[in-house]
């Protein structure tokens, strides 16, 4: 029995945990605007996402949705931040789609 309670209390508290970063990365998110460096990006979000499918020099992705309790993050979870030159021309999902198209244009 003890082990349930500790088990569900332990989940419990990794899913307010989750919940509680991904709110604090969409408030933050919301902060970041066009032309700002990526020095000024990283003092107000953090470090971004790191692992190889989201290794893109001009792309930081951060957790902003939580879609699925599975302990995995996707990318349809994160909000991308694209620049260019080393400064802010988007921020999102869509923006990164148009950008990601644009050569292909």
């Amino acid at each position: 029995m003890k082990r349930i309670f500790l088990s569900s209390f332990i989940l419990g508290l990794m899913l307010l945990l989750v919940s509680c970063e991904t709110t604090v990365n969409r408030d933050n998110a919301a902060k970041i605007k066009t032309g700002m460096t990526k020095d000024e990006v990283l003092a107000v979000m953090g470090e971004p996402i790191k692992g190889e499918r989201y290794c893109m020099p001009d792309v930081f992705f951060y957790y902003t949705d939580c879609e699925w309790h599975d302990g995995m993050i996707t990318r349809d979870e994160c909000t991308p931040i694209v620049f260019e030159k080393g400064k802010v021309v988007g921020v999102g999902r869509a923006f990164y789609k148009d950008y990601r198209q644009k050569d292909w244009k």
